[in-house]
């Protein structure tokens, strides 16, 4: 899942992008509100978390203009402007939550969960699987025949993303967008690279191989050749 970060107040930014990529997240972050509006409205997020008092723009313009041109993507307000009128007016404009400062990450971490399930249209399941692997999004545990298998964060952002894909074809592009958080370059290998790593896990010693390469578009996750 892809998060954007607007927020100026480089603790708490330092605090959040450390979290959510702890929790297997990729992250923008921008902390002035020109920037922030421009990744807003150009870039595929399933998330963005905004502050309202930024430099150049102020989160509240920021939604407001967000709105009009993706009516889908899930905002919280993250302020330490706690009126009952700056939740009113951020609500109104379009947002879905509004957190106040000084919060917990792990109340953070539980709302941006739950307006993604709600996004989804669909409730969250909580654990995915394709043949006999099985990932658990709760414990975190991935098994495949009973077998335990550990994974480092990274390498369970990119399992679950293709997880979340089975059947799919998902480009270099697609991953490096969804997994990482910086734009894909098409000199590097590090999508080859971590596919690579993930294989030597998932797949060596199973007569049955799960991830597969399609040459010149992407890779897929399938239980079938």
């Amino acid at each position: 899942m892809r998060v954007l970060l607007i927020e100026d107040d480089e603790k708490i930014a330092s605090f959040i992008l450390k979290g959510l990529k702890a929790e297997g997240f990729a992250v923008d972050h921008a902390a002035d509100g020109e920037i922030g509006l421009h990744l807003a409205l150009t870039e595929p997020y399933d998330l963005a978390v905004i502050d309202i008092m930024l430099p150049q723009k102020d989160g509240f313009d920021i939604i407001a203009a967000t709105r009009r041109e993706k009516t889908s993507l899930p905002i919280i307000i993250l302020s330490a402007r706690g009126a009952t009128e700056d939740k009113v007016k951020g609500l109104r404009l379009g947002s879905d939550d509004y957190l106040t400062k000084p919060f917990a990450f792990s109340e953070l971490l539980a709302r941006i969960q739950a307006l993604l399930r709600r996004s989804s249209g669909a409730s969250e399941p909580t654990r995915l699987e394709a043949g006999d692997l099985s990932m658990n999004l709760i414990t975190r545990e991935v098994v495949r025949q009973g077998r335990r298998i550990e994974l480092q964060p990274l390498e369970f952002s990119l399992l679950e993303y293709l997880l979340r894909n089975a059947g799919k074809v998902v480009s270099k592009t697609m991953i490096m967008e969804h997994v990482w958080d910086y734009h894909f370059d098409p000199q590097t290998n590090v999508v080859e690279s971590r596919i690579y790593h993930l294989r030597e896990k998932i797949d060596k010693g199973f007569a049955t191989k799960l991830i597969h390469t399609v040459r010149g578009v992407g890779y897929v996750l399938k239980t079938a050749e």
